[in-house]
């Protein structure tokens, strides 16, 4: 969950005799710049204070010289003198924050979390009285058939039996009007009846999110993606899978976004 929008930085940061050690350094501001980034970066992850980019998958010196879009020999200089300040460590090759706990912006996970929670509630509340209603109509249907609708309902059955039921009448889930507003949106051509775009489209619906929200996602990742390097990546795997959440509460891309590297990597 990548949901934590700001971290805790005291005001007498500088007064910090690591920091200001590392001001007098050569390309003291530039390693500066590179520890208030890695700290954005491990509360953007949420990941304990570890520089991850998913569960498995840590993030290396190149890949964050990439995304911080500085010289590979400046990020290599800043983790080793980070490292050895003792302001990070490296475990089993990922880096950690260290005292990652005074950064941590504790009261706005637990509010993400509670969020969550309700949403999940509601939504399961939701499907039980939907449950229940379908359970009752079928009572009643049963318990009050004259003999020929019993026969009308066999004909229907046999009629119906190489007539499969689509998803989207199953599981009211608008899988056509999501792929045909991200289509639309990204120039792309992508089929509503795929069974993995359909699978990432109702993995999301199923946790509480709704058709509005799936257009807010596709609004400001087409935004911040198109005519960049990661342009590919506006399909429904990436967008619709487990980093749905985060762009979806991601701020409002900034107009002049285009052509700029993303704050989010598309994995």
């Amino acid at each position: 969950m990548a949901d934590i929008k700001w971290i805790k930085i005291t005001t007498d940061i500088f007064d910090d005799d690591k920091i200001r050690l590392i001001e007098t350094m050569p390309e003291g501001d530039t390693l500066l710049v590179i520890w208030l980034k890695l700290l954005t970066l491990a509360g953007k992850q949420n990941q304990s204070g570890f520089l991850m980019m998913s569960d498995k998958i840590a993030f290396t010196d190149e890949m964050l010289a990439t995304i911080f879009r500085r010289h590979l020999s400046i990020v290599r200089l800043a983790l080793n003198t980070f490292e050895q300040f003792g302001m990070i460590e490296v475990i089993d090759n990922r880096i950690l924050i260290s005292n990652w706990e005074k950064h941590q912006n504790i009261d706005g996970m637990d509010r993400i979390r509670e969020k969550t929670r309700q949403r999940v509630a509601k939504h399961r509340e939701k499907l039980k009285l939907s449950d229940s209603n379908v359970t009752c109509n079928v009572t009643v249907t049963h318990g009050n058939a004259t003999d020929k609708d019993k026969e009308k309902d066999k004909d229907k059955e046999k009629n119906n039996i190489y007539s499969p039921v689509s998803d989207e009448t199953k599981d009211d889930i608008p899988y056509k009007e999501i792929i045909d507003y991200l289509n639309d949106k990204a120039k792309t051509n992508y089929r509503a009846s795929g069974k993995d775009t359909k699978s990432h489209i109702k993995a999301r619906w199923n946790e509480g999110f709704n058709l509005d929200d799936f257009k807010t996602v596709i609004d400001k990742q087409v935004a911040r993606w198109t005519n960049t390097e990661y342009q590919q990546y506006l399909r429904p795997k990436t967008l619709f899978g487990t980093k749905f959440e985060s762009y979806l509460n991601s701020p409002e891309p900034k107009k002049s976004y285009v052509n700029e590297y993303p704050e989010d990597m598309p994995f």
